[in-house]
C-alpha cells in the first residue's frame, strides 16, 4: 500500500510515517532546511494543495503555522491516499534580466565600498581587507517573490541573477495579513524564515560570500521593515506609517533609510559587510516605489508620465519634474497566482500565453517548455481577454454558458472558476481605481500622458492588448506603453553602485505627494467600475 505523494511535480509512493522532507529528499526535491530537520528553523515549510486531513497531527512546532501549511519535516504521511504539495522553492522562477526604456542615470560609479590594494574602504575610510574585488547584492523583496542580483562593485558587471517565492506565505498572502501575524506571534518568524531562505540564495550565488560587502534593499514599506526586524505594527494603523517614518516626523532621524552591520541580520558575508534599506516614501509605498522613481527618471522630465508597478501592493505614480504623486493600491496576490485556484507565480510549467478559438483552446506556451503545473499572471491576463472576445465571458466576469468554470488543461485539472474571475477582479479593480485617481488629483486626462511605464516581471510579460481589453492598464497606444521590466531591482543597483544616486533617491522622496487612496470619497465609485472587463482611459482628468 503506502501513500501516493506529489510535490512540486514530482510523484513517488511512501510507507506510513514517512515526513514530507524524507519523501521530498527521495524525489530528488531539495528542501531547505538549517536545522537538518528538527524543526526548529522554521525553514522547511510546504505548502499542502490536497490531502491536508490525511497527515498526521500539528505537533508543537507548527502552532505558528496558517491551514494549509506544514513543516515537511513535521508533517508525516498516513498509510494510504494521495497528498499534493509544494516547497517555497518548487522551480526556477522566471527572471526578468533587462530593464529597457529607462532613464540612463549618472555616470559616475561611486560605490560605497572600494578596494586599494588589500584595504577595504567604506566612505573612503578603511575599514578591513579584502583579496578580491568587492561585491555587492541588490535585493527586490516582494510580498510574493524575492530577486536577488549580485554585481561586481569595482567594474560594474552584473554576475548572476536569481530569484525565490517569498517563504512569508505562511503568515498570509497580502501585507495587512503579516502585519497581524507578526503581531500575534513572537520571534520574529517572518524575519528568521525569509533571512534563511535568502542566506541559501546568497550561498547560491557564483562568489565566495566573504567578498560580499553591501546589500540594498528595495521592498514595500512592511517587506522592509519585517526583514530589519522592526515593530510592523505602526504600518498596519492609522496613518499607515512605519515608525521610521513617524521618528522622521519626530526629529529622531533625518533619513527613513535603514543601515545595519550584515551580522546583526545574522547573514553570513565579508565581516564590514552593510545591509542598507532603501528610504521611504510614505505610508504603504514604500522603498520599491522610490527604486522605482528613480530608475525610470518620471522625476527628471517636463512632459508628465505615470507608471504602474503591478503586484500584490501595486504602486502607481505620476508626474514630472515639477510635481510627482504616488498611490499604493490593496490589490492582493490575484494575478501573482495567490487566491486563484490554479495560479502560480512565473515558474517553470506555468502557462504564460493562452489563445482560443470558437471550439475552445487553440494553444498555449508554457515557461520553460514542460508539463503545466498551473497559470501565471501573463496567462490569466491572456484568458480573461480571450474568454471576453469570444463571448464566453461577459464584461461582469460570469460565464455565457451557465458553467462555473473554464477548463485549459483537463489532464492537468487546470482551469479558471468564476471565483477565481472576481478575485482577478477585485485585483483589476484597485489598480484602475489608483491610476485614475492619481491622474485625476494630477490634473491630466490619462489619454494626455507622454508616457506609461508598466514596471516589474509582470508588467514586462502581460500582452497590451489583452491588458488593454480587460481593463487592467489605460486604453493608450502601444507607443505610450513601455514595458520597462523590475525597476525597482534597477534603482537598488544603481544606489549599490553609486553615492551619488544614493543622494539623489534621498532628495526625491522628500518632495513626493502620497495620495491615501482610502481617503478619497470617490475610490469605491472608481474601484466599482474597475471591476468591469472593460477598457478605461482618455478623456478629461476624471
Amino acid at each position: 500500500m503506502g501513500c501516493r505523494l506529489r510535490i512540486d511535480d514530482l510523484e513517488g509512493t511512501f510507507p506510513a510515517g514517512t515526513t514530507l522532507f524524507d519523501a521530498a529528499e527521495s524525489l530528488g526535491v531539495r528542501v531547505p532546511t538549517s536545522c537538518q530537520k528538527q524543526g526548529k528553523c522554521r525553514e522547511c515549510l510546504v505548502e499542502i494543495e490536497d490531502g491536508t486531513r490525511l497527515l498526521s497531527e500539528l505537533e508543537p512546532q507548527e502552532v505558528h503555522l496558517r491551514p494549509g501549511f506544514r513543516l515537511s519535516c513535521r508533517a508525516r504521511l498516513p498509510h494510504s491516499g494521495a497528498v499534493r504539495a509544494h516547497t517555497m522553492r518548487r522551480g526556477a522562477l522566471k527572471i526578468e534580466e533587462t530593464a529597457d526604456g529607462l532613464h540612463p542615470g549618472g555616470t559616475e560609479r561611486s560605490p560605497r565600498f572600494e578596494r586599494r590594494g588589500d584595504r577595504l574602504l567604506r566612505d573612503g575610510i578603511p575599514v578591513g581587507s579584502i583579496g578580491s574585488a568587492p561585491l555587492g547584492v541588490a535585493l527586490d523583496i516582494g510580498t510574493t517573490t524575492v530577486v536577488v542580483r549580485l554585481e561586481d562593485l569595482e567594474s560594474g558587471r552584473r554576475l548572476a541573477t536569481l530569484s525565490f517565492e517569498n517563504p512569508q506565505r505562511f503568515g498570509g498572502s497580502d501585507v495587512m495579513s503579516r502585519i497581524r501575524y507578526d503581531g500575534d506571534h513572537r520571534g520574529r518568524l517572518l524575519q528568521r524564515v525569509l533571512l534563511g531562505y535568502l542566506s541559501r540564495a546568497i550561498g547560491e550565488l557564483p562568489c565566495d560570500r566573504g567578498d560580499i560587502v553591501e546589500v540594498v534593499v528595495a521592498a514595500n514599506t512592511t517587506m522592509r521593515d519585517l526583514f530589519f526586524g522592526l515593530d510592523v505594527t505602526p504600518i498596519g494603523q492609522l496613518p499607515y506609517r512605519s515608525s521610521t517614518e513617524h521618528e522622521l516626523a519626530s526629529g529622531k532621524r533625518s533619513s527613513t533609510h535603514l543601515d545595519l552591520v550584515a551580522r546583526r541580520l545574522r547573514l553570513d558575508l565579508h565581516p564590514e559587510a552593510r545591509v542598507y534599506g532603501l528610504p521611504l516614501i510614505s505610508s504603504h509605498v514604500g522603498a520599491d516605489a522610490a527604486a522605482c522613481l528613480l530608475a525610470t527618471g518620471i522625476a527628471d522630465r517636463g512632459p508628465i508620465s505615470a507608471c504602474m508597478d503591478i503586484g500584490t501592493n501595486t504602486e502607481v505614480m505620476v508626474g514630472n519634474r515639477d510635481r510627482i504623486l504616488v498611490a499604493s493600491c490593496p490589490a492582493g496576490p490575484a494575478f501573482e497566482g495567490g487566491g486563484v485556484v490554479c495560479g502560480v507565480p512565473g515558474l517553470e510549467g506555468a502557462i504564460e500565453h493562452v489563445t482560443l478559438d470558437e471550439r475552445g483552446v487553440e494553444s498555449i506556451e508554457v515557461i520553460g517548455d514542460r508539463a503545466t503545473i498551473g497559470i501565471c499572471g501573463s496567462g490569466l491576463v491572456d484568458l480573461l481577454a480571450e474568454l471576453l472576445r469570444t463571448g464566453r465571458m461577459n464584461h461582469q466576469g460570469r460565464y455565457s454558458d451557465g458553467d462555473d468554470r473554464f477548463v485549459l488543461d483537463p489532464g492537468r485539472e487546470i482551469s479558471l472558476t468564476e471565483r477565481d474571475i472576481n478575485e482577478l477582479a477585485q485585483a483589476k479593480g484597485a489598480n484602475a481605481a489608483g491610476v485614475r485617481i492619481a491622474a485625476h488629483r494630477f490634473g491630466v486626462a490619462l489619454g494626455d500622458l507622454d508616457r506609461f511605464y508598466l514596471a516589474g516581471g509582470f508588467g514586462r510579460h502581460i500582452g497590451l492588448a489583452a491588458a488593454r481589453r480587460i481593463g487592467l492598464i489605460p486604453d493608450l497606444p502601444d507607443d505610450k506603453i513601455l514595458q520597462v521590466g523590475n525597476a525597482a531591482l534597477e534603482g537598488a543597483s544603481r544606489v549599490l553602485h553609486s553615492m551619488t544616486e544614493r543622494q539623489r533617491l534621498e532628495r526625491l522622496v522628500r518632495r513626493v505627494e502620497h495620495v491615501s487612496l482610502e481617503s478619497q470619497p470617490d475610490f469605491f465609485d472608481y474601484f466599482v467600475d474597475g471591476c468591469q472587463f472593460v477598457p478605461f482611459g482618455g478623456g478629461s482628468p476624471a
